[in-house]
This record gives structure tokens, C-alpha cells and sequence, in this order.
């Protein structure tokens, strides 16, 4: 009898996962089930989409499920799976188009219903004009609402990665915009010297900045009108609700499958679960801190597909194995771009770690190059051995790929010696003889 492999949920791990089972063997039913409407998609385009640089949302969704019929992969969208039965290896579905519901088995079952919105219990949350964004009718629903409501002010609760992207995007539309963060500063998993950049770009960027505000209510007549944040009013024609993600792991704990410390499933470097013949990958599940040794919750597109790649290849008989992340992230705000990969200086002092960190500032290319812009590198590291434990990076340009050389250091588990010798390239237009990198690491050696 033919192998059923069922994966819940249909989007980069999901479909990662089918895809390369479906490579691994030819003679498995696949079949793919997905609440939302679409499917394989990059939802780290969707700012984009908003704001109006890339034009259509169709550019952002790389196939449909026409697309993997022909690989004979069956992907049944609107449909939510209720239930999952271990013991005797079924689902139980519902279509969201019909309300019908009905059951389906499975020999083999990845889990990949990723992460949801973080939603507290504020008065006036389900207001219209108030959005998250985590999927494609999210996307739809913001664009359409500022082309047909043309709001004029705007409010960003939420100071993380898509709280600033989402800030440019609606910049973008003239929205005049107030961010409103609890924290005592944005980027939180940055360290607040390296944020403080951040920070200024958007202050100098006409974004009114309100740290320390948590919102306390949202006010309304039939749509959302004020914010109130640390006992202040705030108008708003249109909200971005964005304060974090948390795993969508309701129907795993409800079938016993184990979780791990951070709430997320916990899975192997195979991407088992507890139970056996089901796998889980992407921002449902856990993934490895190359730099700790602890599992952590870091829910980023780079991550979910490739934990899905392995999941996929071993719910179809493989032996693929997925080593772990050193959660490396890069972040554009306007003018700016921020990354970080590693510990950050306040997250290795809290694993008791013996650090010091050095930062250091240079030029992106050469000082006589037109343009060049000031690149600032924060490095942290363990006192003695001097290897390297984590980076951050904030300039006008040239972060983003320097900060991949960090990472890789990271997964070499190099010292500071190490990195200070590498033969990084050098043209004007591009890097000053002594790139940034290099300099950091020649600070932190002395």
C-alpha cells in the first residue's frame, strides 16, 4: 500500500517539506492542507507590496497549487485541520468554503502550521483599521484599506522587524506616523546602544517615537480612531498591530506532542517530534542556538525552509539532518539597515556568560569614494578565549552582506584571531582596504 504523507499547513516549510518529498520518493501520496487561500509564498515581501514597491501581490507568491499538481502534489487551500489522532494515524478537516467537514489518514505527518500574531487582550483590538500582518489577505486587506479610506495618520504599535518595515511602507502613502513601543527601545533583541541608530533614523524619518508607551486601549465609532499608549491619546485612521509571534502549536499540544522550554514544538535535529512518524518545521517549531547549545524560538522564512527541506526528505524515508540556526537577521528602516546574528551583549550576559564587546566605526568603501557612509560593527565576545559570540551592524549601506560573515564565523565557532585574518575583498567602490569587519576584529584583539 502507497505511503500518505499529509503536511499541515501550506506555506515555506509546508511546501518545502512536500517538495522535497516528493523529490525523495515518487510513490507517496502528498497531499497538503492549508487554512489561508495561498500557498508558497514570501511573506518577508509584503512591506514591499504595501508600500507600493512591488507592484502586484502575485510578484510575492512563488507557486500556486496548479503549480504542484503537475509535481502530483495535491494542496487544498481554506482548508483548517481540527484534530489530529496519533493513535489511529487520521485528521479530522474542516473546509472553510463549505463548512463541510470530514476525516483523512495519514502514514506520515509534518507539522508546519507556523506562527500567529500576538494578540493580548487590549479593549478594542478587533476594531476595523486595526491589522497584522502575517499572511497574503492580510496584505490585501492594508492595501485595500489605505487605497479606499486614505487614511492620513497612522499608528505602528510595536518597535521589531515588521513594525519598521511597515513604518517605511506607510510613510510611503504620505501617513503621518507614530510608533508606539513598551519597551525602552526598538529592536529588542538588539542592544540598546546599536538601536539607538535605529531610533534616530526614524525620528529623522518624521516618525513620532513613543518608548515606554503600552497601549492600553483602542477607541473607535465603527473603526478604530485613537490609540491610548501610557495614558495618552494617539489618533489613528489605520493601526499596524505588530508586538511579536508566537507558534501556532494549539492543535500539536492538543495531540500530546511534546513542546519544548520556548513553546514552540520541540523536534530533533531530524525534525522529529515526540511522536513518532510526525515531523515539525519552520515557526511552529524549535530550532538549535548554534552559540548556546539551547533550543530558541526564532521564527524567520531562512529557518523554515530549510527545516522543512529535512522534515520533507525524512518523512520520506531519508536521513537529512538540520544543524541549527545562530539567528542572523537584517532589517531596513528607510535610509538605514540594522543586523545582528549571535548574542547580543544583554542576551550573553544573561547566559552567564565572561564577555566583553568592542564597537567600531569605518567606512563602507573607501573615504575618497562619493557617498561613502559610516558603518558601525559591535562585536561580542567571550574574555580570554576571545571567540566570538554574537554581531550587530548599522550603517547606510554594505550590512546586510557583511553581517553573513559573522554568521559563518559563527558556525566555525571562531576567535576574534580568526576573523581579524580573513581575505575579505577590496575595491573602492566597495570596501576600504581595512574593511569594517576587520577593523572590529583588530579592536577586539588588543
Amino acid at each position: 500500500m502507497t505511503d500518505r504523507l499529509v503536511v499541515i499547513g501550506g506555506v515555506a516549510a509546508g511546501m518545502s517539506a512536500a517538495a522535497k518529498a516528493r523529490r525523495t520518493r515518487n510513490d507517496m501520496d502528498i497531499v497538503v492542507y492549508e487554512q489561508t487561500g495561498y500557498i508558497s509564498y514570501g511573506s518577508c515581501g509584503f512591506p514591499y507590496v504595501i508600500k507600493g514597491e512591488i507592484p502586484r501581490i502575485e510578484d510575492v507568491i512563488v507557486r500556486t497549487p496548479q503549480d504542484f499538481v503537475k509535481q502530483n502534489i495535491f494542496a487544498h487551500v481554506r482548508h483548517q485541520v481540527l484534530e489530529i489522532d496519533p493513535q489511529q494515524h487520521t485528521l479530522q478537516i474542516r473546509n472553510l468554503e463549505t463548512g463541510a467537514e470530514f476525516t483523512d489518514h495519514w502514514d506520515r505527518l509534518v507539522l508546519s502550521t507556523g506562527g500567529g500574531a500576538t494578540r493580548p487582550p487590549i479593549p478594542g483590538l478587533d476594531l476595523p483599521g486595526i491589522f497584522t500582518l502575517r499572511n497574503v489577505e492580510d496584505t490585501i486587506a492594508i492595501r485595500d484599506w489605505i487605497a479606499q479610506e486614505r487614511p492620513q495618520r497612522g499608528v505602528i504599535v510595536g518597535g521589531g522587524y515588521i513594525g519598521l518595515e511597515m513604518a517605511e511602507a506607510l510613510a510611503a502613502h504620505g501617513i503621518q506616523l507614530t510608533l508606539v513601543e513598551m519597551l525602552p527601545q526598538v529592536m529588542g533583541n538588539m542592544d540598546a546602544d546599536i538601536a539607538s541608530y535605529v531610533q534616530e533614523e526614524l525620528v529623522r524619518q518624521h516618525v513620532d517615537l513613543r518608548l515606554e508607551h503600552g497601549v492600553e486601549a483602542f477607541v473607535g465609532n465603527g473603526r478604530v480612531r485613537e490609540v491610548v499608549a501610557a495614558g495618552q491619546h494617539f489618533p489613528a485612521d489605520i493601526v499596524i498591530f505588530s508586538v511579536g509571534i508566537k507558534p501556532a502549536a494549539t492543535l500539536a499540544r492538543a495531540a500530546g506532542i511534546a513542546l519544548g522550554p520556548t513553546g514552540a514544538v520541540a523536534v530533533d535535529d531530524h525534525q522529529r517530534t515526540s511522536v513518532e512518524q510526525i515531523w515539525a518545521a519552520g515557526d511552529v517549531a524549535e530550532a538549535l542556538d548554534l552559540v548556546t547549545g539551547k533550543p530558541t524560538y526564532v521564527p524567520l522564512g531562512t529557518t523554515a525552509n530549510k527545516q522543512g527541506r529535512v522534515a520533507g526528505e525524512n518523512a520520506a524515508g531519508g536521513d537529512a539532518a538540520f544543524k541549527g540556526i545562530v539567528s542572523t537577521a537584517v532589517v531596513k528602516v528607510f535610509d538605514l539597515e540594522a543586523a545582528r546574528t549571535g548574542l547580543s551583549e544583554r542576551h550573553a550576559r544573561a547566559e552567564g556568560l565572561d564577555i566583553e564587546t568592542v564597537t567600531a566605526t569605518a567606512n563602507s568603501r573607501a573615504h575618497y569614494m562619493p557617498d561613502h557612509q559610516s558603518l558601525r560593527v559591535k562585536l561580542v565576545f567571550e574574555r580570554g578565549s576571545q571567540r566570538l559570540l554574537g554581531a550587530q551592524m548599522v550603517g547606510g549601506e554594505g550590512v546586510a552582506k557583511r553581517i553573513d560573515v559573522i554568521a559563518a564565523a559563527l558556525h566555525a565557532r571562531w576567535t576574534t584571531y580568526e576573523l581579524a585574518e580573513l581575505d575579505l575583498s577590496y575595491a573602492p567602490p566597495f570596501a576600504p582596504v581595512w574593511d569594517p569587519i576587520l577593523v572590529a576584529a583588530n579592536l577586539a584583539n588588543r
